[in-house]
């Protein structure tokens, strides 16, 4: 397809407060979409209350967690405590995107839209924890408090444009890692619940990739260097979760999130929407910024397929081991 410059002329016109008025309507638009197809649901519902018993503490009949009580997976307590600690960060995505995006008009309505709705992952994650006794519950807390006395700067606060780009990938990611999490869990309860919340993360990066198509069509050139440059240091955020790169590590080898699923899953499938790489009439910084966008994923293929190698080695030794 063929995208003409921006009215304004050149990308140096373009400020943030030009950007967010001149998608106005286009977050609107999406706004009143996403209301037509969201589906209100109650956190409470998913939680399986006649599970659940005292803790010790305030409690005489209070019963200490033991490891035995769980009925999700190593990997599955492993990615739940995760992705829950990636939710508890709520107040601080808010503050950046109601800093970005403005507390009025469309974009303000969306902010808190988006953020009541988020605050259902975190409440039904924690509840189903603790009712299910999936995880510890000390440890928990702990690392909740520790994560968030760190507080939280994405990597993007800078740029809206950037922002957009970003959670148009990372929306998908999150739910990629959630609806995984509960593949791997082995609860069926937990499997439930973490595909309902992935339908939510689902609608979110609809909303967010529409508005990143539309942004390539006024901007395109300042466009795909913010793609470019989210797409190459992409980073969740739960970075600065305590352990995170171990619990990483392991989620990737327990295939719920690694780079096959990353290139596969998230980066592909929106690029691929977006038609990123077919975009033509760019400028030089965005045709450099294309170009190198198309090396990068194509490097990214390449140790992803060494990965799968390794995974796969890793998944033989260990089925000659059970059967020897």
């Amino acid at each position: 397809m063929t995208i003409t410059s921006p009215h304004l002329g050149s990308s140096a016109g373009w400020t943030d407060a030009r950007l967010l008025y001149a998608l106005e309507e286009v977050v609107e638009k999406e706004l009143d979409r996403h209301l037509k197809v969201t589906k209100d649901w109650m956190p409470h519902e998913y939680v399986p209350w006649s599970d659940a018993r005292n803790f010790p503490g305030f409690f005489e009949d209070g019963e200490a967690w033991g490891k035995e009580q769980s009925k999700v997976t190593e990997i599955g307590r492993i990615a739940l405590v995760v992705n829950l600690l990636t939710e508890d960060n709520l107040p601080s995505y808010h503050h950046e995107i109601a800093t970005l995006f403005g507390r009025d008009g469309a974009w303000g309505t969306w902010v808190h839209r988006w953020t009541a709705e988020e605050g259902r992952h975190g409440i039904v994650m924690r509840d189903y924890l603790l009712a299910s006794r999936a995880v510890d519950p000390d440890k928990l807390e702990q690392f909740r408090m520790a994560h968030m006395s760190e507080g939280f700067e994405s990597d993007n606060s800078h740029s809206m444009l950037h922002s957009v780009a970003y959670v148009s990938f990372q929306e998908l990611a999150t739910r990629i890692s959630h609806r995984n999490t509960g593949h791997q869990s082995g609860d069926p309860v937990c499997d439930r619940m973490l595909a309902r919340i992935a339908a939510d993360e689902n609608l979110h990066m609809i909303f967010y990739r529409n508005l990143l198509k539309a942004a390539f069509e006024i901007a395109p050139d300042l466009t795909m260097q913010a793609v470019r440059d989210v797409v190459v240091n992409f980073r969740m955020p739960g970075h600065g979760i305590p352990g995170f790169e171990r619990a990483a590590a392991q989620m990737a080898i327990g295939e719920v999130y690694n780079m096959r699923i990353h290139h596969d899953d998230v980066l592909a499938p929106v690029l691929r929407f977006l038609k990123v790489m077919e975009i033509d009439g760019l400028g030089p910084e965005g045709r450099r910024a294309q170009e190198e966008l198309g090396m990068f994923m194509g490097g990214l293929d390449a140790e992803a397929r060494k990965f799968d190698e390794k995974l796969a080695a890793r998944k033989a030794r260990m089925a000659a081991r059970a059967s020897a």
